[in-house]
């Protein structure tokens, strides 16, 4: 289970309706001090980067290995708790058509199922689905479910004689349990053609593997194809009716049951994300084939059958990705088929070695880059392309390596540019290194209230010229630290509108005790009150760094069913706002050269510029 389900993130990765597809400156000396910058540091303070609070770190569950199911009160529950309790709006009604899609595609993790297009029940589905959404949001007992779980009895048992008939073919077919399934499954295949050919590729593995891969064989005809009632299926249809359905509300969001929730997090921002026994896998009919990041003793080409008796074969995506985490921890029994090997063995997994934080650099650090501004020293540009949660320590490593080169800093340049977003924390952080303690973001909640945010003050500010660039890719807490930064006049904003996602997400455990979410709960705003959301970050001096299709493509208020706008009070410091601005100077002689001609471009309308244009409007009103 999940340490921790109360984190904030605002991203704009979307999420996929579908479970086929399947997130401190170490100083050291005396602080940096010139005409134009100045980096004080309470070296105390950022002594180590990482949070040593193992709470926070997140752990998974090993995951069920069976088909998600639901009761009918329970999926009303978690319905209930998404559309008027959590959810920051009113959202706006699903259709019955949206609904039935999605259950048939979240129902049918093979294409056998429910979205084959041989298959009866997703004909069913679309029958029962304004039915099954008026059960879901109001009352009643789900007959719609049972229908669509008597239909699923009558598929299953005749794909089931498909599949036997292909197993007792014993056709010799190499490496049959190496074989991605994808391979096999083609898209509309019809699922009686695909059943037979896993039946085939079982036989195979069953000739080739020898009487111990029997086990592993009948778990796997099991799992494609599980011999439940027609109530247990229509458990089945309505966990994947709430996993079709959240996302229809908020576009954002997401509903996972246990076992799987690793799905809902976006563990690519976690400062400390848990380990992985592979970072990219592929699906067999017997296991989980490690394609890449094999944890040691398991090797890349390895095929994983069982882990501490969990048998992998016929796992959906959302269960292969939690399987990742619990193989990782010392100790698991694993069951592998060895990489171009037609033998059955088992090892154990060991405790990964610890390198001491003393010896170890720090991972993930923002690219510095400087470039000539002019005869007087250089501008560095510090790449950001996430905000994960402890984006203030790697900023203010970024800082420490700007100032550490041989011409003097003139300023810094935030480079946001296709930055989707990501954690709360990190942009207010990095906020804190150049806007210590100043009020930032208004963010409303459901029933009106509304909490501000404050920048921290960690010992350590920066108070030389800074400015951000960004495109119609910077989104979310980008836009967050982007637009703060603009608000206060401490940074112009160059480039091109932004995306306009101006919402936060939270995770939740649901009410039906079933599983996690992942929900919308925070409409925010700039701190002057300026949108966010549906709307984007207006910049103060224009360079299109992207063609003009781009600059038209998707944005937040093209997305269906996305959160409204909102407009906040304006929260910030006056006296705060006084001080807040730092002019950048002229530059005398040429700038650059620049990795973009670009970038050099925005550096000359820096240079050129007036304070009072530097102080414009950053967001619309």
């Amino acid at each position: 289970m999940a340490a921790r389900r109360n984190a904030v993130f605002a991203s704009a990765g979307l999420v996929v309706v579908g479970s086929l597809v399947a997130a401190a400156m170490l100083v050291r000396g005396a602080p940096v001090r010139s005409p134009f910058v100045a980096v004080e540091s309470d070296a105390a303070s950022h002594a180590n980067a990482v949070d040593e609070d193992e709470s926070d770190v997140l752990s998974f569950r090993a995951p069920s290995g069976k088909p998600a199911g639901l009761s009918c009160d329970r999926a009303r529950v978690v319905v209930r708790q998404v559309r008027t309790e959590m959810l920051a709006y009113e959202a706006d009604p699903v259709t019955p058509s949206a609904l039935a899609s999605g259950v048939a595609d979240w129902m049918d993790p093979y294409g056998l199922w429910t979205a084959a297009p041989d298959s009866p029940v997703s004909k069913t589905i679309d029958e029962v689905a304004t039915d099954l959404l008026g059960e879901l949001e109001g009352s009643g007992r789900c007959a719609s479910a049972r229908l669509i779980g008597s239909e699923q009895v009558a598929w299953v048992g005749a794909l089931q004689l498909e599949l036997a008939r292909g197993r007792a073919l014993q056709r010799p077919h190499a490496h049959a349990w190496s074989e991605p399934f994808t391979e096999l499954a083609r898209d509309d295949e019809p699922a009686r053609e695909l059943a037979l050919g896993i039946g085939e590729r079982l036989g195979a593995i069953e000739r080739e593997l020898g009487p111990e891969s029997v086990p592993f064989v009948d778990d796997a005809a099991a799992r494609f194809l599980p011999a439940l009632s027609a109530q247990e299926w229509a458990d089945v249809s309505l966990a994947a009716a709430v996993r079709a359905y959240v996302p229809l509300v908020d576009p954002h969001g997401a509903w996972a049951p246990d076992g799987e929730e690793s799905s809902v997090y976006d563990l690519d921002l976690e400062s400390r994300p848990p380990e992985r026994a592979w970072t990219r896998a592929s699906r067999t009919v017997i296991g989980i084939r490690i394609d890449q990041g094999a944890l040691p003793p398991l090797a890349d080409g390895d095929v994983v059958l069982e882990i501490d008796g969990l048998r992998t074969a016929g796992l959906p995506p959302e269960q292969v990705d939690q399987a990742a985490f619990v193989a990782a921890n010392p100790d698991v029994a694993i069951v592998r088929v060895p990489k171009n090997q037609a033998r059955i063995e088992r090892v154990q997994m060991t405790a990964a070695v610890e390198v001491p934080m003393a010896n170890s650099a720090p991972t993930g650090e923002l690219t510095v880059t400087r470039v000539a501004y002019g005869a007087a020293g250089d501008v560095a540009i510090v790449t950001v392309t996430d905000v994960p949660d402890d984006l203030g320590a790697r900023f203010m490593r970024a800082l420490a390596s700007a100032s550490s080169g041989p011409r003097p800093l003139i300023g810094i340049v935030i480079d946001l540019r296709g930055n989707g977003g990501g954690s709360t924390e990190g942009a207010i952080d990095v906020l804190g290194t150049v806007l210590p303690n100043a009020p930032l973001f208004p963010m409303k909640r459901r029933d009106g209230t509304i909490e501000t945010d404050r920048a921290p003050s960690s010992g350590s500010v920066y108070r030389g010229p800074l400015a951000t660039l960004v495109d119609p890719a910077t989104a979310s807490a980008a836009e967050m630290l982007a637009g703060a930064l603009g608000a206060y006049h401490r940074a112009p904003i160059v480039g091109t509108p932004t995306y306009g996602k101006g919402c936060a997400q939270e995770y939740a455990d649901d009410d039906a005790h079933a599983g996690v979410l992942r929900l919308t709960t925070l409409l925010y705003a700039l701190p002057d009150g300026s949108p966010v959301q549906r709307v984007g970050l207006v910049p103060w001096a224009r360079v299109p760094f992207v063609a003009l299709d781009l600059e038209a493509a998707d944005r937040e208020a093209t997305l269906p069913h996305a959160p409204p706008s909102w407009s906040g009070p304006d929260v910030r410091d006056p006296e705060l706002v006084k001080k807040s601005f730092v002019g950048w100077p002229g530059a005398i002689g040429a700038i650059g050269p620049c990795h973009e001609p670009r970038v050099c471009e925005a550096l000359g309308m820096l240079a050129t510029a007036s304070p009072r244009e530097r102080r414009s409007p950053t967001a619309h009103h």
